[in-house]
């Protein structure tokens, strides 16, 4: 489990890097950055999970996010994985929403895919192992969050793991990829025909079956252009409605998908997880 420095830069009192490894899940290198917060030696941290969307890697959020500011005041190492295996040898489609760049934080079963499109693999297990093994975490204090299809990818790891993360929340996430044509494609792809087979890749589904969080933050921007056909965050508000569930979702009036929205209220969220992982 040999770890690469590609970059080392000191931030706020910090270390923003980048770095990568051999993956076993994907069967590629992958590359991923972490912030670790300046902190008294020996000491172990909580940690935030931040899942990227469609076209992303690890630098949108490391270059446009802000959040170091906020993890080193409250104290906790943020990571963000890429989306997607890379490599000249890893399989890929014409369009955005298919291949590099957008996983979809599943492990897909149909070819050509299956060999190295194991991104649920790759986040929920061999990730962890790596940070933990290189990085002062406390892996008792998980929280998880993402922008997109990112934040399919925090709810969905998060309804499937029950107890793992202390803390999840989501920006503009695809909610219930089922019903958007985004998901439709992207299942369809990597998982096949079977539309049962996609329920545990579909957070509404996953509620509806009986999966729960503590609780739950959402942000939506409310003049996001996704918002009507890839989104559908009343379907969220309907799913932990009926469930009970605890879960704040807010619509954030004239904000759009980008990472001007995403940077201005990622301070609350990262506020709202330390109080839930230093408790």
């Amino acid at each position: 489990m040999t770890l690469e420095t590609v970059s080392e830069a000191r931030s706020f009192g910090g270390t923003q890097g980048v770095y990568s490894h051999d993956s076993e899940a994907t069967g590629t290198p992958m590359t991923f950055a972490v912030y670790v917060p300046e902190h008294v030696a020996g000491t172990k941290l909580p940690v935030l999970w931040y899942l990227s969307g469609l076209t992303c890697t690890h630098a949108n959020v490391m270059d446009k996010g802000e959040y170091r500011r906020y993890c080193a005041e409250h104290g906790i190492i943020l990571v963000a994985p890429d989306t997607s295996p890379r490599g000249d040898d890893v399989p890929d489609d014409e369009g955005y929403d298919f291949g590099k760049g957008a996983g979809f934080y599943v492990n897909a079963v149909q070819e050509p895919w299956a060999k190295n499109f194991q991104m649920r693999q790759y986040v929920e297990h061999e990730l962890p192992q790596v940070i933990a093994k290189h990085f002062p975490v406390d892996m008792d204090r998980q929280g998880i969050t993402g922008h997109s299809m990112g934040g399919h990818g925090a709810l969905t790891i998060s309804l499937r793991n029950p107890g793992k993360y202390r803390s999840t929340s989501a920006f503009s996430p695809i909610v219930s990829p089922i019903h958007c044509p985004w998901g439709q494609k992207a299942l369809g792809g990597y998982i096949g025909d079977d539309k049962s087979a996609w329920r545990e890749y579909d957070a509404c589904a996953l509620i509806e079956d009986g999966a729960r969080l503590p609780e739950l933050l959402v942000d939506q921007g409310h003049a996001d252009n996704f918002l009507e056909e890839q989104l559908k965050t009343h379907l969220l508000e309907e799913a932990v409605r009926k469930a009970g569930m605890n879960a704040t979702i807010r619509l954030q009036e004239g904000y759009d998908h980008s990472y001007f929205f995403v940077s201005t209220f990622i301070g609350d969220h990262i506020a709202w997880h330390a109080e839930r992982l230093k408790a």
